[in-house]
């Protein structure tokens, strides 16, 4: 079986048993259809049905309403970016264009120029519209023409699945993909010879993983990792990682009361029981990995925050690393997203809702379902420059607007 297929099974069963964990009380309702963009009406009520062989269209909805959700099916939103009056939506079914002038709608997915339906990055790389596929490479969209430029393995990206990607402030671009990160010299993505791979190989562990899930550049040109095994910074042309024997995660004993899901990734697939006995967590049979960070973000003054599988949210100042966990006001000890607003206030996503960090490092009120998120589970979020919130989960996008 050839790497990327075994990776992708991999991905498939540990991914959905995750999605299943988490929607657990989805999961129990009948099946949606899988729709594009399908907002409930301010009610409450389901907005009339839309056929799910529609691919673009215009939806109504109410502008007055404080929030809005926007159904995208039996799917994951990964991804939320936010460009002027665009809001694009990175789902596990394809990536959606939503304008929210008119309202229009259209979906982009391997029907109309993509490798893959699924998606885990979408933003700007050298000016244009690109995404991050799972089995699909790098796609950029040419405005004028609608067509997508693919990078893929014969281009020199490390593996065809890709999770993030930066641009730094030097000109380089980051990829994450998960056989290692590629760095682009220049940002000249159609030179060959400026992309580099770094792997745990030929830094000789200084990358700590090659699933690589998370980039940020923090102080003085200093790019940071997210990655399965742990954390890393490349600075001065030198690797250096954390995990949780450095501090990174709490600890079992911390948490073990507070795990919510109880399906261990590492009985779906080989590779993460493989992880789990490299890392001694061979007797914990719940969903924690405190060396696995699944989000990642570095705040203006230099902090370095990582979401962790089941250790919570754990902040770096350079030093040593300090967890937080339920314990301390988090709502959710999986900490799938973290994502700095235009204020530079940092939200968390977790498992069991909404928060954002006060002064202090204190949490404030997480917002739930009651307070108009789609569901608890939140994986993406934007932030427009007037303040309006889209957040997404399993289902769907709430679009919240907190001055209505």
């Amino acid at each position: 079986m050839s790497k990327n297929l075994s990776r992708l099974l991999s991905l498939i069963l540990a991914g959905f048993a995750v999605a299943a964990a988490q929607s657990s009380a989805l999961a129990a309702e009948p099946a949606k259809p899988a729709v594009p963009a399908l907002p409930t009406m301010p009610n409450g009520a389901p907005h009339p049905a839309v056929a799910p062989e529609q691919r673009e269209g215009t939806v109504t909805v109410d502008p007055a309403a404080k929030f809005t959700h926007f159904r995208v099916g039996n799917k994951n939103v990964k991804s939320i970016y936010i460009d002027g009056s665009i809001v694009w939506v990175g789902t596990s079914g394809g990536v959606v264009r939503y304008d929210t002038k008119d309202d229009s709608f259209k979906l982009f997915d391997a029907r109309n120029g993509l490798l893959s339906n699924g998606m885990f990055f979408v933003g700007r790389v050298k000016g244009q519209i690109a995404v991050g596929t799972y089995g699909g490479g790098l796609s950029l969209l040419d405005d004028k023409t609608g067509k997508w430029k693919t990078y893929n393995i014969p281009e020199g990206l490390g593996d065809a699945f890709v999770y993030d990607v930066i641009t730094a402030a030097n000109g380089d671009i980051w990829i994450a993909t998960w056989s290692g990160v590629n760095r682009i010299r220049g940002g000249h993505l159609d030179d060959r010879s400026k992309w580099d791979l770094f792997t745990v190989e030929n830094t000789k562990g200084g990358v700590p993983n090659d699933w690589i899930y998370g980039l940020a550049e923090g102080k003085n040109g200093d790019i940071w990792l997210a990655t399965e095994g742990g954390m890393a910074r490349f600075a001065n042309n030198k690797w250096e990682n954390w995990n949780h024997a450095k501090g990174l995660g709490a600890s079992y004993d911390k948490v073990k009361d507070a795990i919510s899901f109880k399906n261990d990734p590492g009985k779906q697939s080989t590779h993460h029981a493989k992880q789990k006995q490299e890392m001694g967590l061979q007797d914990v049979d719940v969903a924690y990995n405190p060396n696995y960070v699944v989000s990642l973000e570095v705040d203006k003054q230099g902090s370095v925050w990582a979401g962790t599988w089941g250790g919570g949210l754990s902040r770096f100042d350079g030093k040593k690393w300090v967890n937080y966990t339920t314990a301390d006001g988090l709502p959710g000890n999986h900490v799938f997203m973290l994502h700095l607003d235009p204020k530079g206030r940092l939200w968390i996503g977790t498992n069991n809702g909404l928060t954002y960090l006060q002064e202090g490092n204190k949490f404030a009120k997480a917002m739930t379902t009651a307070d108009g998120l789609f569901a608890n589970n939140i994986f993406a979020m934007g932030t427009s420059p007037k303040g309006d919130l889209w957040v997404g989960s399993f289902g769907g996008v709430s679009h919240l607007r907190p001055g209505k």
